[in-house]
């Protein structure tokens, strides 16, 4: 427990996700509330250790939380690991007086926050990534809204592809985690799904499900890979040298960054940013916000980075059960 929080700052940092400014919305105005004062850094750890920091106030967030990406910009600060800029860092927070930070990004952005809480800076984290990899929590901001876009996309594209009998090949992000691509597998119906965290899948057999398939009359088949695979350009070429049918490869990439949030990711950003504001007035620090058993809680920094999460083993189960047969 620290001395009374009397100046929170707020910041973006790594990947942006859908919902980012309902969290910074939430932030905002749930501190104003307690009245605290507010400041907003721009560019992640890059814009904190650089100085680019502005005062916020209610006006600030205005017709924002409908919007995609970050409002207060986002980057991938590198030199962050290093000990002397993170105490750069700590000693900006204190030349602008914030003694209480907000940090909305992923498990690297957690890092970051952990050495500045290490260095007297009340921090708290809360989880946006699209990837859903952060163990912690049943829910991070954006996923709602990647799986989504991307569901959407893929039923479009199983309409054009289904219209020239085409098999396809759908890449879709989530970096090392197989969330979005799991997702996509049971809610597109897809006839296979490769993910990063399970290593038993044979290509002979999907090349032996794609011919049975064409015997039994069906026309289309959709196979669902997670960029942490990868290499599905090469998948549907060696697909369509084996079975003959016209196989394309289409990578959804970063449009599933972009638009405009769902009712979930706007509800639970809106929420775990106040809570992520009522934890700093608590004088808790090194802290992560967390959704788990429809529950809003929050864990030490360290311990949730020590934790490994894995895919459902029920909900890869269903999937497989659902495939074609």
């Amino acid at each position: 427990m620290s001395k009374e929080i009397k100046t929170i700052g707020v910041l973006t940092s790594g990947g942006d996700a859908p919902g980012m400014n309902a969290a910074i919305r939430a932030v905002v105005r749930t501190a104003l509330a307690r009245g605290k004062r507010v400041m907003g850094i721009r560019k992640g750890y890059q814009g904190l250790i650089n100085g680019d920091i502005f005062e916020m106030d209610a006006r600030s967030v205005s017709d924002t939380i409908q919007r995609g990406g970050t409002m207060l910009y986002t980057a991938r600060c590198i030199e962050f690991l290093q000990p002397e800029v993170q105490q750069r860092g700590a000693d900006m927070c204190k030349v602008f007086g914030i003694d209480g930070l907000v940090v909305i990004g992923g498990d690297g952005s957690f890092k970051g926050a952990g050495k500045l809480a290490n260095l007297g800076i009340n921090t708290i984290g809360i989880p946006g990534t699209i990837d859903l990899d952060i163990d912690c929590t049943d829910y991070t901001i954006g996923f709602d809204t990647a799986v989504n876009t991307a569901m959407e996309a893929i039923d479009r594209l199983r309409d054009t592809s289904t219209s020239h009998e085409r098999c396809s090949v759908v890449e879709v992000m989530g970096r090392d985690a197989g969330y979005i691509a799991l997702w996509c597998g049971i809610v597109n119906g897809a006839e296979y799904v490769f993910l990063p965290e399970v290593q038993n899948i044979k290509e002979e057999e999907l090349i032996e499900k794609i011919l049975m398939n064409r015997k039994k009359g069906k026309r289309h088949n959709l196979i669902i890979m997670s960029e942490g695979v990868g290499g599905s350009d090469e998948l549907a070429k060696r697909i369509e040298a084996a079975t003959g049918i016209e196989t394309r490869a289409t990578i959804l990439g970063h449009l599933q960054r972009g638009g405009s949030p769902t009712a979930v990711d706007r509800m639970h950003a809106s929420m775990m940013g106040a809570y992520a504001v009522d934890l700093l007035c608590k004088g808790e620090s090194n802290r992560v916000v967390g959704f788990k058993n429809n529950t809003y809680v929050d864990f030490d920094i360290d311990e949730a980075l020590a934790m490994q999460k894995d895919i459902s083993s029920r909900q890869y189960e269903v999937s497989q059960m659902l495939e074609t047969r």
